[in-house]
Parts: structure tokens; C-alpha cells; sequence
């Protein structure tokens, strides 16, 4: 394997973690399920490091490293909604959103050409709220030292903030789809 290759691997791995995490979060073991996440977490971290310092940056990277988020993300979502430690809707929410944008892109692609996403602010700050929020429950789960207004308000922040984000995709892209359309 060639060193440009390893936060390629590291985000595999990432990828890989999510079946054990999944699996953890479903049977209760709170304890494990936190640190699978942690160190995905960490992972995530030192394969971005990794890429941009020593200029290891990869196409195939740059495609996998948002589906390894999103892979795990979604999988603590399923798991913690099938141990009711959040309302289904909650998580149908969250992935119902990520399959809206996945399936516009899918459009997009099929009838106007490649798609370039560009992530929002609004975007960016969905998805931190929602790992936040994942992550401190889990915290809570494993370890209750997390108050519980603390994840009542992330509870709010990540519906808002997803229903927010996935309009704002729906319109933005709406919008550019009709220029695109109107040109032709």
C-alpha cells in the first residue's frame, strides 16, 4: 500500500467500525457504543490531518470520507431510535433528509449533468448539532454526566436545524435546476 493510501484506509476502517457500532447500540452496550463512536470520531480526525499535511488527498478519499460520516451518523441515529433512546420520527427525520438530498443529486446527474455540492452553512451547522447530540447522548448513555436540558436543547437544535437545511438544499438546488432548465 502506498502511504498516500493510509487516510484512505483509516476512512474504510471508519466504515467498517459502523456494523459493530450498530450492532453495540441495538444490544444496549452503551459503554461500547461510546467509544466505537469515539474513536470513529478520532479517526475522522486523523485522516483529515493526515491528507491536508502531508498532501495525501485523494478523489476516492474526498468521496468516501462524507459517506463514512454519514454511514455512522446514520447508523447511531437507527441505533439509538431502536433502543427508544430518541423517537423514531427523530431519526426518520435526520435520514429522510439525507435521502431528499441524496436523491436530488441522483436527479440532478441524470437530467442536467455532474453534480457539485456545495455545503451550506446551515448544512455545516445541521451536522454538527447532530453529531454533537449523538455524541452526548451516547456520553449520557455510558456515563450520565450529561444535564438533561443540555440534550433537550440539541434535541431541538438538530430538528430544526435539519428540516432548516434540508429545505434550504431543496430550494437552493430547485432554483439552479430551473436557470439550468430555462437556458436550454
Amino acid at each position: 500500500m502506498n502511504v498516500k493510501q493510509i487516510p484512505n484506509a483509516i476512512t474504510i476502517a471508519r466504515m467498517v467500525a459502523a456494523l459493530p457500532l450498530l450492532y453495540f447500540l441495538i444490544e444496549g452496550n452503551t459503554l461500547v457504543s461510546f467509544w466505537i463512536a469515539m474513536l470513529a470520531g478520532f479517526s475522522d480526525s486523523l485522516d483529515g490531518y493526515l491528507a491536508k499535511k502531508f498532501d495525501w488527498r485523494t478523489a476516492l478519499g474526498g468521496l468516501l470520507d462524507p459517506i463514512a460520516d454519514k454511514l455512522l451518523l446514520s447508523v447511531c441515529f437507527v441505533g439509538l431510535a431502536w433502543q427508544q433512546a430518541i423517537p423514531l420520527w427523530l431519526c426518520l427525520l435526520v435520514l429522510g433528509r439525507d435521502v431528499v438530498i441524496v436523491t436530488g443529486a441522483w436527479v440532478w446527474w441524470k437530467t442536467i449533468g455532474p453534480f457539485k455540492p456545495k455545503p451550506s452553512w446551515i448544512s455545516k451547522l445541521t451536522t454538527f448539532f447532530q453529531i454533537v447530540y449523538v455524541g452526548l447522548l451516547l456520553a449520557n448513555q455510558a456515563y450520565a454526566f450529561v444535564h438533561e436540558r443540555v440534550l433537550y436543547s440539541l434535541f431541538w437544535l438538530v430538528i430544526v436545524f435539519t428540516i432548516a437545511s434540508g429545505l434550504d438544499y431543496f430550494i437552493r438546488y430547485g432554483r439552479r435546476a430551473m436557470r439550468v432548465w430555462r437556458k436550454e
